[in-house]
């Protein structure tokens, strides 16, 4: 039997069977190689690539919580420095006359009268601080109430009206009464001595 392309039985057709051999090996060996180690060296490269991307996402979000906490430390810093600032406009206790001594001093320049101006019984508290009520009767002209008013905004210390009255006054013409409750923020001894 004549094998096509393997020529006659003699010699040639060995060599031709070599050549064929040689021809499927030549071929069989690029295409085993793509199978058995490109392919699965592609899969493993995919697999590198997506892990590196998910590695570089999760530092893009380590990337930007870092950056939000730094935005919060100086908030926190910022709010820290306003707390402080705030606190330095709170007398501690022990300056609480220092207080009621500047708010009659400045209803003396004032030209206002007070006949009434006493301590409530007890401070309230208010968050970090404590509210101390002073009931006050001031009697005068209403332009010396008037600089009254803008002279306790502008002290140093924390203070409010929360509560006022005006009338006319039953003694003097043109002149007036005003019945208010003034609150003066403060610490407490133990807010104090902690500052």
């Amino acid at each position: 039997m004549k094998l096509p392309f393997f020529g006659d039985k003699d010699g040639k057709s060995k060599a031709a069977l070599r050549k064929w051999l040689y021809v499927v090996a030549l071929v069989g060996v690029p295409v085993a190689s793509f199978f058995l180690v490109f392919q699965p060296q592609n899969r493993e490269i995919e697999r590198a690539k997506t892990e590196i991307q998910l590695k570089r996402t999760m530092l893009d979000k380590v990337r930007e919580e870092t950056a939000r906490s730094a935005d919060l430390r100086k908030s926190n810093e910022e709010i820290s420095a306003a707390i402080k600032s705030i606190e330095a406009r709170l007398p501690s206790d022990k300056e609480m006359d220092l207080v009621l001594r500047d708010v009659a001093v400045i209803a003396e320049r004032a030209g206002l009268k007070l006949p009434i101006f006493k301590r409530g019984e007890k401070a309230l508290p208010a968050g970090q601080a404590l509210e101390q009520p002073l009931e006050v009767q001031i009697t005068g002209d209403f332009d010396g109430f008037y600089k009254f008013l803008l002279e306790i905004e502008k002290l140093p210390r924390i203070v409010r009206i929360p509560d006022i009255k005006l009338m006319r006054a039953e003694e003097g013409d043109g002149l007036m009464q005003a019945d208010l409750t003034l609150s003066v923020y403060y610490l407490g001894s133990a807010q104090g001595a902690a500052k």
